[in-house]
């Protein structure tokens, strides 16, 4: 077994939760900073990595690191790297990445150099002239900042955020790695009432379901790395026996309702793809006049922002009355993300705690409301 270096980029805010996730799964050496989570592993640590993260957005092998403030800087790095250890004669390797903050500013021509510097390197090794690239897709990606290049080796393929299950979002989809973020931040574990009334296209209610059942997000797809030639079957396999060994059984209690019908026929169709639709109910209703399905249980939801489905005045009449319907929930937890800055005037009371997230390119506040605080005895 090798000892790889790897990068997990996350949407920013949710790095401390990744960073936790990979501690749980016990992998070596794992470091938190912005927008990404470090970590250090063998090939089983691809697998399983790859598998279980909820809140990583792809796993990434580190294949060099290097200063390029010039061009033959650049080349040079990529060209000492030892490519032909993880990249056959055969292997496709299209190159992808990003500069920022450097004086190497432009992508295409840091591509084209990284892609020069590579078949070179690969043609002496294999003692060939020209490479076919017939076979498995080995997808290079750079990163170059503040003059510094890394190079690496894509395992993942699509981002871990497609986890199978979701064909068609609505108007506004919210990212899985997102959600299932929000529901860890709930501490949700499957033995409260879990409702999300503005469910849409059923994202939060379905990584509910999967957080509750301790089901691997991954499990149903396939990762780039499965097609690697130095990857064993057999790693893959037993990284998803463990999985499924691990997957709790119960009977949850989870709701997701939506104002639009075609939402909830969407979201049933999606949890029945992703293998979850006997455990989460959908129902048709309208967030601010449906009556509460519990005493007592967890509310977390993605309402519609004014800058995107909404006039901002019709989401802000939204949050009000939302805010008037659950004021006296006093059992119920309640976690609301929005764009929204005036958020807690219009729901009518301060957030317990705020943590800020970013919806795609959106800065969003998380207002958490742990504290009972409705009517007085």
């Amino acid at each position: 077994m090798s000892n790889f270096e790897f990068s997990v980029p996350c949407l920013f805010g949710l790095e401390g939760i990744a960073g936790d996730e990979l501690r749980r799964l016990n992998m070596e050496n794992v470091r938190v900073e912005n927008g990404r989570v470090l970590f250090s592993g063998d090939e089983t640590a691809i697998a399983r990595a790859n598998l279980n993260l909820r809140t990583g957005e792809r796993v990434l092998l580190v294949l060099a690191d290097f200063e390029a403030k010039t061009f033959e800087q650049l080349f040079q790095g990529v060209y000492r790297s030892e490519l032909e250890a993880f990249i056959p004669k055969d292997g496709n390797f299209p190159v992808k990445g990003h500069c920022l903050n450097s004086q190497l500013m432009s992508v295409p021509d840091c591509q084209a150099i990284i892609k020069k510097a590579a078949s070179r390197r690969l043609g002496e090794k294999y003692g060939v002239n020209w490479l076919p690239e017939t076979g498995a897709k080995y997808q290079l990606q750079f990163s170059l900042m503040n003059d510094r290049c890394v190079l690496y080796l894509d395992t993942s393929g699509a981002g871990l955020h497609k986890r199978g299950y979701r064909a068609v979002g609505n108007d506004a989809p919210l990212r899985e790695t997102l959600a299932a973020a929000m529901v860890m931040l709930t501490r949700y574990r499957g033995r409260e009432f879990f409702w999300d009334p503005f469910c849409g296209s059923g994202t939060i209610p379905i990584e509910a379901a999967m957080i509750a059942k301790n089901r691997a997000p991954g499990l149903r797809r396939r990762f780039a790395a499965e097609a690697f030639d130095w990857m064993p079957q057999e790693i893959w396999q037993a990284a998803r026996g463990e999985a499924i060994d691990k997957e709790f059984r119960g009977d949850y209690r989870i709701l997701g309702s939506d104002n639009d019908p075609k939402c909830v026929s969407l979201a049933m169709a999606n949890a029945r793809k992703a293998g979850l639709g006997e455990l989460i109910q959908f129902r048709d209703g309208d967030a601010t006049k449906l009556s509460l399905p519990s005493d007592s249980g967890i509310i977390a939801c993605n309402p519609p922002y004014g800058q995107r489905m909404m006039e901002q005045q019709s989401a802000q009449r939204l949050y009000a009355a939302l805010g008037r319907h659950l004021k006296f929930a006093d059992g119920w937890k309640k976690y609301i993300i929005t764009s929204e800055p005036e958020f807690e005037h219009y729901f009518g009371r301060r957030a317990d705690k705020k943590r800020k997230l970013y919806n795609g390119m959106i800065k969003c506040d998380y207002y958490m409301y742990t504290e009972n605080k409705g009517r007085k005895k």
